[in-house]
Formats: C-alpha cells, sequence, structure tokens
C-alpha cells in the first residue's frame, strides 16, 4: 500500500525498524527543546499530513522503551488518524514519571500503525442473543 505524504518537517519519513514491524517511528519535530514536567501533557509536532485510504486509519501508540525507561506514554491510546484528516500528525505525550523529561528535535517520541477498519451500522432491537458470559463485566473472571 501506498500512502501519500507532505513531509513539512526536518524529519525522514516514517520508517519500519525490521521487515516485520507493525509499527512506523514517529519522530519530534520541534524548533527547541520541550521539557514534561511530571503529569504534564502535551501535543509534539511531527510535521507529517497524510492520505489514507477509504477504509484505513492511522493508530498512534507509545513507544514501549520510552513507557519504560521514563514513563512517557501516548495520553489517547491510541489515538486515532482518520482517512479524511490532512491536518499535521500531533502526539499528544504525558509524562507519568516523578523526574522532568526533555523531548528533542528528532526524538522517536510514538509509533504509527496503519490499520483496516469497518464502519458498522446499529440495528435497534429489543434484545441480544444470550451467551455464555452474559453481561459478566470487569474482573468477572478472576485474576488467575
Amino acid at each position: 500500500m501506498k500512502i501519500k505524504v507532505v513531509n513539512t518537517g526536518r524529519q525522514p519519513l516514517p520508517q519500519y525498524a525490521t521487515a516485520q514491524s507493525a509499527g512506523l517511528d514517529l519522530r519530534a519535530n520541534i524548533d527547541e527543546p520541550i521539557i514534561l514536567k511530571p503529569l504534564e501533557r502535551r501535543l509534539i509536532p511531527t510535521g507529517l499530513h497524510i492520505a489514507l485510504p477509504v477504509g484505513y486509519e492511522a493508530q498512534i501508540r507509545p513507544r514501549s522503551g520510552l513507557a519504560l525507561k521514563h514513563g512517557l506514554t501516548v495520553l489517547n491510546t491510541p489515538g486515532t488518524v482518520d482517512a479524511d484528516y490532512r491536518g499535521e500528525i500531533m502526539v499528544l505525550l504525558i509524562n507519568f514519571s516523578n523526574e522532568p523529561f526533555t523531548v528533542n528535535d528528532g526524538e522517536r517520541i510514538a509509533q504509527m500503525v496503519i490499520a483496516r477498519h469497518e464502519q458498522a451500522e446499529f440495528e435497534l432491537v429489543e434484545e441480544l442473543d444470550e451467551t455464555e458470559r452474559g453481561v459478566g463485566g470487569y474482573g468477572h473472571t478472576g485474576v488467575k
């Protein structure tokens, strides 16, 4: 699949790190470092604008290394870029650690996964079919 992209930033286009990677790394495209204080959240620009095919979305997800080592994550995980959006891809980062974190220009801040999706049509009914689970929700299967 080919995705049209306009790069208004200074960073290279996203690339897969390995032949079987699901996500492409997104990089910060900023003029000066951004310091995220503990519990602070900020939109970080990437300089990228994309045109996805109809029926696809781009999911913006955290990078596991930043989450583990620095407590940094994407707040609205996964963020969704719709096929008809043409604005700049921005990453909503939050610092869950107790220490400030500095985001530098060109730093890999998130990953983007391209995924197919469906649009559903809801049908109003009076009741749903029975299942083994039924109405069991959060924690209903225990902690094992």
